[in-house]
C-alpha cells in the first residue's frame, strides 16, 4: 500500500512541490491550509505522516500537534517552519511532534526525516497484526483471540464477525483513540463505506453485549470528531 502523508502547510507552492517530490519517491500527497481542512481530511483517510508547518492562519501547528495527540493520534508529525529558535524547536517536541525541520530545507533532507521517523514508528507501534492471538481480561470478561470468543464469568457472549473484529480493534489499540475512517479500513478492508454510521451501530451493540450503555462508565468512549477508544 503507497504511504500517505498530509501536508499541512498555506502555502500553496509549496505543496504543490512536495506533492510532486515526495510524490516521485513512492508517497501518495494530500494537502490542507488550516486545522478545518486538516480534519476533513483525517475524517476521509488514514494517514502515514503528517508534515505540519507551525505557522498557520487560525490554530497554529503547535496546538494542531497538541490536539491530536491529545485525541490518541499517535501518526508521526514532522513539524515544518521558517522559525529557527530553539524554543520554537523544543516548543514542538513537547507538544508530540516526532522531528523539526526549519525553513527553508534540502528536499533530500525531508525525504531521508520522513523515512527515518517512519522506520522508528513501525519499529515500536502498538498496533498489533489482525492474525495475531492474544487473551485480554477486563471487568469479569475475557476475550480470547485464539478461540475468537468472548465471555462474562464463564458464559458466552455471542458477537459476529464485524463485532468480534471490532472488539479486538479497540482492545489492540486500547487507549487510543481510533477514527471511523481507520475502523472501517480495518475492519471491511477500505477506507470508508457508504455510511460511517455503520461504525457506530457496532459500537451500539458491542455496548449492549457489555452492559456499556451509560455514558459517564463506557468502557468503549465515543471521542468527539473522532471516533472511538478503548478504556477498559
Amino acid at each position: 500500500m503507497t504511504p500517505k502523508i498530509l501536508v499541512v502547510d498555506d502555502d500553496q507552492r509549496l505543496q504543490h512541490l512536495l506533492a510532486r517530490y515526495l510524490g516521485e519517491h513512492g508517497f501518495r500527497i494530500y494537502t490542507a491550509g488550516d486545522a478545518v481542512e486538516l480534519q476533513r481530511q483525517i475524517q476521509r483517510n488514514v494517514f502515514q505522516h503528517y508534515l505540519l508547518d507551525v505557522n498557520l492562519p487560525g490554530k497554529n501547528g503547535l496546538e494542531i500537534c497538541k490536539t491530536l495527540r491529545a485525541s490518541g493520534d499517535v501518526t508521526p508529525i514532522i513539524m515544518l517552519t521558517a522559525r529557527s529558535e530553539d524554543v520554537d524547536r523544543i516548543s514542538g517536541l513537547e507538544m508530540g511532534a516526532d522531528d523539526y525541520l526549519p525553513k527553508p530545507f534540502n528536499p533530500r533532507e525531508l525525504l531521508a526525516r520522513i523515512h527515518s521517523v517512519l522506520r522508528r514508528f513501525n519499529k515500536t507501534s502498538f498496533i498489533f497484526s489482525e492474525s495475531e492471538p492474544f487473551r485480554y481480561e477486563f471487568n469479569g470478561y475475557v476475550f480470547d483471540a485464539d478461540k475468537q470468543q468472548l465471555t462474562h464469568l464463564g458464559k458466552l457472549i455471542p458477537l459476529n464477525h464485524n463485532e468480534f473484529i471490532f472488539l479486538k480493534i479497540l482492545i489492540q489499540n486500547r487507549g487510543q483513540a481510533l477514527s471511523r475512517t481507520q475502523l472501517c479500513h480495518r475492519i471491511y478492508g477500505r477506507e470508508h463505506t457508504p455510511d460511517q454510521r455503520d461504525i457506530d451501530m457496532l459500537a451500539s451493540r458491542l455496548r449492549k453485549h457489555l452492559s456499556d450503555d451509560k455514558e459517564e462508565l463506557n468502557i468503549i468512549k465515543t471521542v468527539r470528531g473522532i471516533g472511538y477508544m478503548f478504556t477498559g
